[in-house]
């Protein structure tokens, strides 16, 4: 399905019965991600999930995609399909800085959060520069040499070496992504603000999901959020990197199943 919005449009899907559940994928990512998601939690969850700006099969925009103003396309498109009871909300690594970045903004309508390889903190020096040079990377070599070189670090060794298709899969999905797509993201990333001081303040229930084998962001991260988020609770998803919903999709449906029935 596809949300007009401004002079392009936002692809998204809508499926399943129970507690509306946003997904935001991240970098450079796609709704595709969530297909494990779709169909073991279509019993519990009225699951939404959408392709960025520039991402899957959403318009190419040109950016920066600032995460104010992914925030904002997420609640416009909350508001079009008319949903009034509060949410849950979970986002994965960039995902993840939207949902701060929308509980900033909108607190009112979330019920709940779910945080998957993400971190609260903003780009390091060292971190913006990276941005920098992936931009110019993505400009002079295209989108498959981003992916080619990201899907070592985005997995698992374990994923890397026994689960093949599995792997040629996400490259897919990257590879779908535009170059304003990335580039947009990469610029929004790199500007984003700090959400650190958020954390006290957020005062719902909240699932915070991290890979053992995170290799972009580190367990510390999850375990530091946990420690400054007062209801929370941390599930470590071992054999898994940065995609523990793809990489271990089993495990990681049951928690987000547990955390759904712990809110009725």
């Amino acid at each position: 399905m596809k949300y007009q919005l401004d002079n392009g449009f936002l692809a998204y899907d809508h499926n399943g019965i129970g507690i509306p559940l946003l997904f935001i994928h991240g970098y450079p990512l796609s709704r595709r991600i969530w297909i494990p998601q779709l169909e073991g939690l279509s019993d519990i969850a009225s699951m939404i999930t959408l392709d960025i700006r520039g991402h899957g099969e959403s318009y190419p925009f040109e950016g920066p995609y600032l995460m104010d103003l992914l925030a904002v396309d997420c609640k416009r498109l909350i508001d079009a399909l008319n949903i009034k009871t509060p949410i849950l909300v979970c986002g994965l690594s960039m995902g993840g800085y939207v949902t701060f970045t929308l509980f900033h903004k909108y607190p009112q309508i979330f019920r709940g959060m779910i945080l998957t390889s993400t971190k609260p903190g903003p780009d390091s020096s060292e971190a913006k520069r990276n941005r920098e040079v992936s931009i110019k990377n993505v400009r002079e070599y295209g989108v498959p040499f981003i992916a080619d070189n990201m899907l070592p670090k985005i997995v698992s060794p374990v994923t890397l070496s026994a689960k093949p298709d599995l792997v040629n899969t996400i490259r897919d999905i990257m590879i779908e992504t535009s170059v304003q797509g990335v580039v947009g993201a990469l610029n929004g990333m790199r500007d984003r603000p700090d959400s650190t001081p958020l954390l006290p303040h957020i005062n719902i229930p909240v699932l915070i999901v991290h890979g053992a084998d995170d290799q972009l962001i580190p367990i510390q991260e999850a375990n530091s959020m946990s420690q400054q988020i007062s209801n929370s609770r941390i599930i470590t998803i071992p054999e898994a990197g940065h995609l523990p919903n793809l990489e271990q999709p089993e495990i990681y449906n049951k928690a987000i199943r547990d955390f759904i029935q712990s809110l009725v």
